[in-house]
């Protein structure tokens, strides 16, 4: 483990986000807990769609 600051942390997050941004349609997929609240599932989505540009998300809430 190596000491980093904020400022170099976030930078790695958007290196690594950056490196994961779709090449494809099935490049990206994320899932969210069915247990959690609509509000965190919304923000998920919302994030795999506007920042990873993705649509595929699943909350497994077909159960």
């Amino acid at each position: 483990m190596v000491e980093a600051t904020w400022d170099e942390a976030l930078e790695r997050v958007v290196d690594g986000f950056t490196k994961a941004q779709p090449t494809g349609d099935t490049s990206f997929g994320m899932f969210s807990c069915s247990k959690s609240t609509n509000e965190m599932n919304y923000a998920a989505q919302k994030f795999a769609r506007k920042v990873m540009g993705s649509n595929n998300i699943d909350s497994c809430n077909r159960t």
